[in-house]
Formats: C-alpha cells, sequence, structure tokens
C-alpha cells in the first residue's frame, strides 16, 4: 500500500498555525492533560495521526493511515496474531490447493449491529473490489481469483468472479492460476467483507462517516470529526472480544508539528510517539528511551513515463539516477536511525528462499557520479531537441521530513544538473489524487507491504497495476511478474523478482531511496503493541494498559 508518514503524525499545518497549535497546548486546561496518554481503569489510550483517513472504503483506499483504522475496526477471512503470523480471523480454518482454496467461516463472527458475518458478504465485497465501475486502484489484488481480470476490464460480469457462498458459512475460491501466497492477501483490506444491504443504503455516503460504516473488527469507529478528531471503542459483538484488551483508542490531536508531538508526549497526553532528528535527540537528553521499529516499506522517487511528459526520456531519468546517492540522503539528510539507503524497491525485510531475498540476489548498483550525470543530461537535451530542459513538477507530501527531502532534491538538481525543479506540496489526500491523475513529472512516494511475499513490490510496476502511478510499461517486465505469480518452484519465483529487480535498476521507472525506520516513544504503562510490517501498523488489537506498579 502507499506509504505515508508514521500513523501517530498528522494534516501538516503552516508555521503560524504550528505556533498557535503549540500554544494551544500549554492553554490546555489541566483536567485534560491529566485525563492523559493511558487509563489503567477505563483502558483507554490517546494517539495522534499524521492524516486522518483519506478513505475507509476497503474496496478503494490505497494509504498506510486508512489501512491502519480499517486493520482495527475490519477483519479479513485470516489476521495477524500477536507474532505477526497469519491467524484465523473470520475463518476458523481453510484449505489452500493448487486451483483454489475453501474457508469454513465461524458461526460467532458478528457484524457491529449483531448480525453474522457470511460468505455471501465475502463474495459482494470481492465482486465491488474488480467491478470496473468501482474503479478499485487494487483491483488487481484479486485476479489470482479466476476471471477477476476479465471482470475488471469489462469483459465479463461480476457473477463471473471464481468465489462462491457454499451456505452461509462456507467460501469457495477458484483461481485464474496457483497462487501459493494466496492465504496473506486474504488479511489484506481489498478482502475484507462489505455487507450488501448497508452497502446499497448508503450508497455514495459509504464509508463517508462513522456511522456509514459497519464493523466487524475488535473495535469500532464510535467518533469521527473530519480533520479533528477520531475515536475507536471496542466492538462488543466481535468474536474475540475477550481476548481485546483496550475498550478506547482516542485521537484527538492531528498535527505534522513534531515537536508539538513530542511536547504532548512529554506533557502525559500522548501513549505513542514517533520522532525526527531533533526531538530524538531531545528525547535522549531528557531521559527517554527510544524504540527502533523496521517498517517494510520503501522509499523511492517514481518518474511520470505517460505520453506528453519530459519524464519519458530514459536518458533524463538516468542523469538524475546518477547524480543521486541514497546512501547521502539517509546519512546527511534524513540523520535518523534505522532508516537504510536502498538500490532495491525489494526492502531487506522481505524473504528468499532461504535467505533474506537482497542476500541471495543483491541489488545491482547503478553507475553513479557528476560528470556521468551530465553526459546523460546531455544526451537527453539533443534527443529531445531542446537547449535547455524545461522546469519538473515534483510532487512531494507536505510534512516536516518530506519538506527536507525535497529541498535537498531540489537544491542537488539545480546545482548539478542545471534543472529547475519546481515543488508542489500536498496533504496526503491531494497527494493521492493528483498521482492517481498522473499530474506530476516526478514524485516522492512509498510503498508499504501488502501481504508476506515479494510479490508485493514486484507486481507494483506490472503495466495492468492501477497503483503503478508512472505508467511503467515494459513487457518483460510483465513476464517476469507472470512467471513469478504463477510458478511452484520458489528459486525460480525468486530469479524471476531478481530479474524484475535488475530492469528496474536499468530502465529507471523509479529512483529507490531508502528503506524506513521508525523511531519512537511508547508509554511504559502501555503493553503489547505489536509493530506489523503486514496488516496495519501498530496493531493495537492485543494492547492493554498495565497498572503502575506492573
Amino acid at each position: 500500500m502507499l506509504a505515508c508518514a508514521d500513523v501517530y503524525l498528522a494534516e501538516p499545518m503552516s508555521d503560524l498555525l504550528a505556533a498557535l497549535f503549540r500554544l494551544s497546548l500549554l492553554l490546555l486546561p489541566l483536567a485534560v492533560l491529566a485525563d492523559g496518554a493511558v487509563d489503567h481503569e477505563r483502558q483507554r489510550i490517546r494517539l495522534t495521526l499524521s492524516s486522518e483517513p483519506p478513505n475507509l472504503n476497503s474496496t478503494v483506499t490505497t494509504d498506510q493511515i486508512s489501512s491502519f483504522v480499517l486493520s482495527h475496526v475490519m477483519e479479513g477471512l485470516l489476521t495477524y496474531d500477536a507474532s505477526n503470523e497469519l491467524s484465523p480471523g473470520v475463518a476458523e480454518r481453510w484449505e489452500l490447493r493448487q486451483d483454489g482454496a475453501t474457508f469454513w467461516l465461524r458461526r460467532n463472527a458478528r457484524w457491529s449491529d449483531g448480525k453474522p458475518v457470511t460468505a455471501h458478504d465475502f463474495v459482494f465485497a470481492w465482486r465491488t473490489a474488480v467491478d470496473p465501475k468501482t474503479a478499485s486502484q487494487y483491483a488487481s489484488a484479486l485476479y489470482p481469483v479466476r476471471n477477476a481480470e476479465r471482470i475488471n476490464r469489462g469483459e465479463l460480469p461480476v457473477t463471473a468472479l471464481g468465489v462462491e457462498a457454499r451456505g452461509d458459512f462456507r467460501l469457495e475460491v477458484t483461481f485464474e492460476r496457483p497462487t501459493p501466497y494466496f492465504l496473506g492477501l486474504t488479511a489484506f483490506f481489498t478482502y475484507y467483507p462489505i455487507r450488501q444491504d448497508f452497502y446499497e443504503s448508503r450508497g455514495e455516503r459509504y464509508a463517508a462517516d462513522a456511522d456509514d460504516l459497519l464493523y466487524n473488527g475488535p473495535f469500532v469507529l464510535q467518533r469521527w470529526v473530519h480533520g479533528a478528531h477520531l475515536r475507536l471503542r471496542r466492538n462488543g459483538h466481535y468474536w474475540g472480544r475477550d481476548h481485546v484488551g483496550l475498550y478506547e483508542i482516542d485521537i484527538p490531536y492531528i498535527t505534522t508539528d513534531t515537536t508539538a508531538i513530542f511536547n504532548l508526549y512529554q506533557a502525559g497526553s500522548i501513549a505513542l510517539a514517533p520522532l525526527e532528528t531533533e526531538t530524538l535527540r531531545d528525547a535522549v537528553r531528557l531521559g527517554f528511551t527510544p524504540k527502533l521499529f523496521l517498517t517494510g516499506s520503501i522509499y523511492y522517487l517514481q518518474f511520470n513515463l505517460r505520453e506528453g511528459r519530459i519524464t519519458t526520456n530514459r536518458n533524463l531519468r538516468k542523469a538524475i539516477q546518477a547524480i543521486l546517492d541514497p546512501a547521502v540522503l539517509v546519512n546527511k539528510v534524513v540523520g535518523l536511525p534505522g532508516n537504510l539507503p536502498s538500490d532495491s524497491i525489494f526492502p531487506t525485510t522481505v524473504k528468499g528462499v532461504e535467505l533474506p531475498f537482497r542476500t541471495e540476489y543483491p541489488a545491482p548498483r547503478p553507475e553513479r557520479g557528476l560528470g556521468l550525470a551530465r553526459h546523460y543530461l546531455e544526451l537527453a537535451r539533443q534527443e529531445l531537441g531542446l537547449e535547455r530542459i524545461p522546469p519538473l513538477v515534483m510532487l512531494v507530501g507536505d510534512g516536516p521530513r518530506a519538506n527536507k527531502e525535497a529541498e535537498y532534491f531540489q537544491q542537488l538538481f539545480a546545482r548539478g544538473l542545471g534543472l529547475d525543479v519546481r515543488l508542489d506540496r500536498q496533504t496526503a489526500k491531494q497527494r493521492l489524487d493528483k498521482m492517481s491523475r498522473g499530474d506530476f513529472d516526478i514524485v516522492a512516494a512509498g510503498w508499504g507491504p501488502d501481504y508476506d511475499d515479494p510479490m508485493t513490490f514486484g507486481d507494483l510496476f506490472a503495466s495492468w497495476n492501477e497503483n503503478n502511478r508512472g505508467r511503467y510499461r515494459n513487457p518483460e517486465y510483465d513476464r517476469w511478474v507472470e512467471i513469478a505469480a504463477t510458478s511452484p518452484d520458489p528459486e525460480q519465483r525468486m530469479r524471476a523478482f531478481a530479474e524484475m529487480q535488475r530492469l528496474l535498476m536499468e530502465d529507471v521507472p523509479v529512483l529507490p531511496l531508502y528503506e524506513s525506520g521508525n523511531v519512537y516513544l511508547q508509554h511504559p504503562q502501555l503493553r503489547g503493541v505489536v509493530r506489523a510490517i503486514f496488516g496495519g501498523d501498530p496493531n493495537l488489537r492485543y494492547a492493554y494498559v498495565a497498572g503502575e506498579d506492573e
């Protein structure tokens, strides 16, 4: 899924608004601050978010913030346990075969209105996701299911999808091709159930507000003041409610101001706080003990290869590749522990046959250097028949780190190559919209894994994937994706991913920058938090507030 800033950060503000926000914290009534970050008796915690969820309709959402919320209020056939392993969700057992899968649903799974979750709810949701009228950018996640791709292209009706309810509590899935990683897909939000009668009763309002969603996960969204406040409450109808520790997850603060977030943590108002370079120094100086988590997300620059864009010129992209060194970016600009420079779209957390994929298949390193970069730029100028490369628009986020990185790129490309790069700073929701419409020359983006298989990164740049925002198209790349998707041989699959890795380095549709690591603070009474590479991070379904003496 599209990687965003930390889920504890929030919608960015101007400098003036940020200053006023910090001042408002000082003026908060003491009773509010005393109510605080954690409450043992009420089993309540308080957090911040980097923005409100851009879209909580599971058939069309694409981002990590929405995934965080959805993973707590919804549940698929499978889910992730406290060890980050796949475990039973709505399905209590299953059988995976070469040609398909059977899932037996638990009879005590309930929607938040008390009605049972049935196999029909999965059939409806999956058909909705592949329906071309839905325009889901994640429809391709369902392509392993028989006829999904042809339906999504408008060639077959949605009723031809290879999923069938055999009664209320048995779901039969027929594969288009063998899919050894299918169980991991069933825990992903595009595979979540939706109840047809509720969906149709809401029409275009579905998922627009807290009352416009029906929940089957451990929590319900009890309050949603757009752009300001979310509150999750334990779902009394959830089948596993006795194993959910928290009663309430309150999110009353929305800001990207990392100093304000750190001040909130110091004041005892929030239970988790991400740290950037400056606040990390302050935290250590004040005696706090930071934690580190490798997110499994990869950050990169992506070029727009749509017709008419100057970034379709490969030598221009090679010039930028040759001048940009990820190690310099990470060590001198990001400057935060846990972020790893990368020349590959596959992070080090991806598994290979026996060892990590990047250990078995090291990423090829492109040639770099100022002279080489200028050579490629001159070739690009000649091929394009231009005296000078016109200004390039770089679409970026507007959080503190995004601003720092964007200004570094702007200065590097101007000083080294004489390129005029104009920054288009946008909030998370607006940036997603512009990426989808192709309204950029270069976009600073990121991708977090959707499931535990290299394919979650590999097919991102397949020609048919709507999340391929730059519209990279290479038949050879698509062929390797097909081999990796269909081969039962693990070694052949990994070789296919290695070929994808090579092609991305040679064609330069994307410039990998770094793997993301989160440095953060966690309240000592907050226990059981699972930092999750898959399935929504952080995973709070196993969290609880311990007593002060525990």
